[in-house]
């Protein structure tokens, strides 16, 4: 499976629906937190699944915070990061992942991409399409029974 992952696009449907033509074609898109409205304009345009958590910019919005999302024999802990503090470090996040035996954790808050592995669990942030960076990214992760892959891709 082919995934779209993007995070922290806090109004910019532009650029959101510039990396989901970049991408193409993906079989789900997920949006790790701070753009509730991109999601929704996702959902409505979009025919793949749109999986999403609620970011801390994400105010009334009713999603989850988190996420254990299994694909192909794998788990995925889907969160925005900032109630695991990843600003700081990614240690606390790191702990959650191996107590429910995740394979891969996707995070955004710090709109930094990065992709790294943590006590061999890959873990990927795909950084942000927000207008007032000056690094715009997404993530593309294949995910198969064999394995976890992801590659950041910039994007203007």
């Amino acid at each position: 499976m082919r995934v779209l992952i993007i995070s922290d696009t806090h109004g910019n449907s532009p650029l959101v629906f510039k990396s989901c033509n970049e991408a193409e074609p993906f079989n789900a898109l997920i949006h790790l937190g701070d753009g509730n409205d991109e999601v929704a304009l996702l959902k409505d345009t979009l025919e793949v699944d749109v999986i999403h958590v609620a970011g801390n910019c994400d105010l009334g919005s009713g999603a989850p915070r988190e996420i254990l999302w299994e694909c192909e024999g794998k788990k995925l802990l889907l969160v925005h990061g900032d109630a695991y503090g990843v600003k700081s470090g990614l240690g606390i996040l790191e702990q959650r992942a191996r107590e429910i035996g995740a394979d891969a954790i996707l995070f955004g808050h710090t709109h930094s991409a990065t992709v790294t592995t943590l006590s061999g669990i890959l873990a990927v942030n795909p950084g942000t399409l927000t207008r007032s960076s000056q690094h715009t990214t997404y993530a593309i992760l294949e995910i198969t029974p064999h394995g976890i892959t992801a590659v950041l891709h910039d994007i203007r």
